[in-house]
């Protein structure tokens, strides 16, 4: 029996997140304002008193989510004793700071380069993704494979539920051939860039340099990660999986397997939100899912 701690990606964010861990402690107040300080400006007015929409920039998001989830981690203490972790996007960066394998200050600042790498892709060419529901992976991938414009499967998030990453017209022409092969709903999403495809090459390039640049140890404990869905602890495979991660597939489906698979038998969700408490019902009814509490 294991007990895995999952961390939240881009989208799990709320007016209002982190008041409560900053309040909580001189030492979680302390990291809130370092993070302040790295960034350059006050990303905890925008999290504590800011608008959705300020939330929704990626480069307040991701640094926000992951800062709400890896100070959640470090407040917990020693009740966080994580036996294998793993994080949805984003949220691997927030995954490696808490086995110990980055530092919070590195963590952080990849997270902003992330961010910002990700935002300028999105610049370049037009794209987006969407939910496709209700169709096995396989026909997904296979609609996918016979369009001319870039159309990738992005994330597999649960059976039944893959969010496919593309070209605008490539997105459209396969949201119409997937509804004509069965799909139940396939809905685009808000967002302005094909994370997770090759049209984040520009991104993965810039971010590459910034990860060879930071010093990652030896996990504490497996990290799950996107790229393949398989435990690593050794430092030189978890950044070069890092480096892939941008352009290739979330594979939480397989993750979330291969994590019970390997003895986990709880799933504890730190950060906001409580979506990947909710895939892995949807990949396992019987696993046990929680939300991480002070």
């Amino acid at each position: 029996m294991k007990k895995a701690y999952i961390f939240p990606g881009q989208g799990a964010q709320f007016v209002g997140m982190g008041r409560d861990l900053y309040n909580h402690s001189e030492e979680t107040k302390f990291l809130f304002e370092q993070a302040n300080e790295i960034l350059g400006f006050r990303i905890t007015d925008v999290m504590f008193e800011g608008t959705d929409e300020d939330l929704k920039q990626t480069r307040v998001t991701q640094p926000a989510i992951f800062l709400h989830s890896v100070i959640l981690a470090k407040a917990m203490g020693k009740a966080f004793h994580p036996q294998m972790v793993a994080g949805h996007s984003l949220g691997e960066f927030s995954a490696l700071v808490s086995a110990g394998t980055l530092n919070f200050e590195d963590g952080l600042r990849l997270v902003a380069a992330r961010a910002n790498a990700m935002q300028k892709a999105t610049e370049i060419q037009p794209s987006t993704m969407a939910a496709i529901l209700g169709l096995d992976d396989f026909t997904v991938e296979d609609i996918c494979q016979r369009i001319s414009d870039v159309v990738v499967p992005a994330n597999y998030n649960c059976p039944g539920q893959l969010v496919i990453s593309g070209t605008v017209s490539g997105i459209e022409k396969a949201c119409e051939l997937l509804l004509e092969a069965g799909a139940k709903r396939a809905l685009k999403l808000n967002v302005g860039g094909a994370f997770h495809s090759p049209l984040m090459e520009a991104a993965k390039v810039e971010l590459q340099a910034a990860i060879e640049a930071v010093e990652i140890r030896e996990s504490v404990c497996p990290v799950y990660q996107n790229i393949d869905a398989k435990p690593h602890t050794n430092p030189d495979e978890i950044k070069q999986n890092l480096i892939e991660q941008l352009t290739g597939p979330v594979r939480w489906t397989q993750t979330i397997l291969h994590m019970i698979e390997h003895g986990a038998t709880s799933f504890t969700e730190v950060g906001p939100g409580n979506v990947l408490q909710g895939l892995v019902k949807k990949i396992n009814r019987q696993a046990e899912t929680s939300a991480a509490v002070l």
